[in-house]
């Protein structure tokens, strides 16, 4: 039998589809989550898992879910995630993803789990000296979120050389697109991230997106960025799970594609998938967007033999426009443009 895994915030975008990952290769998969960016209804009608609603930092809790189930291994992804919230809520940022994975760490030692792959995030970076970015470059995390991920990142560190808890860390680039027959997908409240938004403007669900900054140096003048298929970055964490259950030591690596696309770029691409036309606000640049932020996954090659199966832009975008009707084709009853228009601001910075 294989080994049973603890995803925590397997019911949000990106830990739901590892789960599926997991499911498909026989793992026995546990799954924790808050379910404040979560969606219950995911999880009991496509991931055929044991569910349990809480959170990282209820320690008593994990004892008790580490004890019922016997686990194995985690794969640890909640986690906050807004960019702009952290900002103004730092404090919010660092009790849940720093105080939260310290929690559970400290549950993981006293339960002699040993194995860890944690979602980290390309963001702690900060403004790149070199593109592609390689997991060498000097970290200069910019947002209370960045940093977050960082200070887990060398807790980790320290965790091994303490308790030689082994760990892998994924620095994703921007996650996009969904499951190819359309049973899981990307669904935030409010929506943040560049491709949901142009999909909504497209659905209707929205006048108009915005872009910020036209005058980068860039061919087009916007931001360009790295866009890997939530499928890619699942089978990564697979990958990066057996290195460790086959003994791996502790390492992180980037997940991109090596390719970069300009906002303009998914706009353009996403008219022509939808065959809908998306009527762009320009608004001025916003403190802290690197103008180009690219990376690759040529670590993640060599080491854990992974490599994306999805890196057409094209394919995401479909992948990601048939979720986006079947979940959201028709406005509800309560449904307000205006609302929509005025909840989130475009993302094109990686999270």
């Amino acid at each position: 039998m294989k080994p049973t895994i603890l995803v925590t915030g397997g019911a949000g975008y990106i830990g739901s589809h590892a789960v599926l990952a997991l499911q498909q290769q026989g793992y026995r998969v546990v799954v924790l989550d808050n379910l404040s960016g979560g969606h219950k209804d995911l999880v009991e009608q496509v991931l055929d898992v044991e569910f349990v609603v809480g959170d990282t930092r209820d320690r008593p809790l994990l004892d008790q879910l580490f004890r019922d189930y016997a686990i194995d291994a985690v794969m640890h992804f909640a986690a906050y995630i807004a960019v702009g919230e952290s900002v103004e809520q730092p404090g919010k940022y660092y009790e849940n993803n720093v105080g939260g994975t310290l929690t559970l760490l400290e549950a993981m030692v006293a339960a002699g789990i040993k194995q860890l792959v944690f979602s980290s995030t390309c963001a702690i970076y900060g403004p790149p000296d070199e593109v592609p970015i390689p997991e060498s470059h000097p970290k200069r995390p910019i947002s209370p979120y960045a940093r977050s991920k960082w200070m887990v990142e060398q807790i980790l560190e320290d965790f091994d050389t303490a308790f030689g808890l082994k760990s892998v860390c994924f620095r994703y680039f921007n996650a996009a697109g969904a499951d190819p027959q359309g049973r899981l997908g990307e669904d935030h409240y409010p929506e943040t991230h560049l491709i949901p938004l142009i999909i909504q403007a497209a659905l209707g669900h929205r006048d108009s997106i915005y872009i910020f900054g036209t005058d980068y140096d860039t061919p087009d003048g916007t931001c360009i960025r790295d866009y890997i298929h939530i499928l890619d970055i699942a089978q990564a964490h697979l990958r990066g799970l057996e290195y460790l259950l086959q003994g791996g030591q502790s390492d992180a690596f980037n997940l991109g594609n090596g390719q970069g696309f300009s906002v303009r770029d998914v706009i353009e691409r996403a008219e022509a998938v939808t065959g809908k036309s998306i009527h762009v606000i320009e608004q001025p640049r916003r403190a802290g967007d690197p103008p180009v932020l690219v990376g690759t996954g040529d670590r993640a090659k060599q080491v854990l033999g992974w490599s994306p199966a999805y890196a057409d832009l094209q394919q995401i975008l479909t992948h990601a426009w048939v979720w986006h009707q079947q979940r959201h084709g028709k406005l509800e009853p309560d449904d307000s443009r205006e609302n929509l228009q005025n909840e989130a601001t475009l993302a094109v910075s990686p999270h």
